[in-house]
């Protein structure tokens, strides 16, 4: 059992025993083969961190700085972002556009914009605010348009995987083997990283 900090749409952080679910070796290996876009944070880690996000999940949005946060100031961990658009609608399109930045090697910039900005509300305004950051919008539809199968597969490949760990929607939260069962603060992410990496052994279920 782990004591973790989740969060309550519109109310205080809660603090709530759960079971940390966990997976095997082999099913991390393969969630980190290929993600299909760039990943911040230390390039050789001994934790890794996959997130899968909806731009317009509010609580990847609160989730967000927390990750970067916890990067900035732990130089041996990474991120590993899944595009999982599970609202639909405009979520697709800005997951799509982000995805087909990084041809222009713009990936973290598509995400870190459209995360950090306003509610996504029309395609156009995805749009505007990738100019504003400074991606290319003429190379970004001949990307989006040349690399639209891979795009699609990556897509399809991240909600298969999220559906398989019965993640229940986002953000979906993976701390090395740990999936969380909720939505968790910057102190509950260090503690998780800590359990990872110290740990004599990580309680829990491993998945079939």
């Amino acid at each position: 059992m782990l004591l973790l900090i989740l969060l309550a749409a519109g109310a205080p952080t809660v603090a709530l025993t759960q079971d940390v679910q966990l997976i095997t070796p082999a099913q991390q290996k393969q969630l980190l083969i290929n993600p299909g876009s760039s990943s911040p944070g230390s390039e050789n880690p001994d934790v890794t961190i996959v997130e899968y996000f909806d731009y317009n999940c509010p609580f990847c949005r609160e989730l967000a700085p927390e990750l970067k946060s916890l990067i900035r100031d732990d130089r041996k961990v990474a991120l590993v972002y899944k595009d999982w658009p599970v609202f639909g609608g405009v979520s697709i399109y800005a997951a799509r556009e982000a995805l087909a930045a990084e041809w222009q090697g713009k990936y973290l910039i598509a995400h870190d914009t459209l995360i950090s900005g306003p509610r996504l509300a029309q395609e156009d305004q995805v749009d505007a605010e990738l100019k504003a950051a400074g991606v290319d919008l003429v190379a970004l539809a001949k990307d989006r348009e040349t690399h639209a199968a891979q795009i699609d597969a990556l897509l399809r490949r991240n909600d298969s995987e999220a559906r398989s760990l019965h993640i229940r929607g986002t953000p979906g939260v993976i701390v090395d083997r740990q999936v969380l069962p909720g939505t968790v603060d910057l102190k509950g992410l260090k503690l998780l990283v800590d359990r990872a990496r110290h740990g004599p052994s990580l309680r829990g279920r491993a998945q079939e």
